[in-house]
């Protein structure tokens, strides 16, 4: 096959055709969006790399290669992570796409089929 013919993995799929994507593409596609929700929530609460490492018992180097995509973290580190960016982050991973969302703590948050909580008195004040 020469160049003219070749065609790229988003031009293939506009045209219809099958794309197979290696485990390999998938998974440097999931540590590319964790990296990019790193960022996001980093530069959003105004962290250095370096405060963040500080905060989550990491080094600046590593905090460079998760937000660069080159670095797949654990659990653990995860958790780590989340804590140091005052945030819960909720993952979806769905056969076609993947999202990895920052959640800062005490922001409203809605669970389907949850009712709001109150006060022990109801939340109403006694009538007059």
């Amino acid at each position: 096959m020469n160049h003219a013919q070749w065609k790229t993995r988003r031009t293939r799929r506009l045209l219809g055709e099958t794309v197979e994507e290696s485990p390999a593409y998938t998974e440097a596609g999931y540590a590319f969006a964790l990296g990019q929700a790193v960022f996001d929530r980093r530069a959003e609460i105004g962290l250095s790399q370096a405060e963040l490492a500080r905060r989550a018992g990491m080094t600046q180097p590593q905090i460079s290669t998760i937000e660069g995509g080159d670095s797949v973290p654990t659990l653990p580190l995860l958790t780590r992570l989340a804590k140091a960016l005052d945030a819960s982050l909720t993952i979806d991973l769905d056969g076609d796409s993947s999202a990895f969302v920052f959640t800062a703590h005490g922001s409203e948050r809605t669970h389907e089929g949850a009712e709001p909580r109150s006060s022990p008195s109801g939340g109403r004040s006694p009538a007059a």
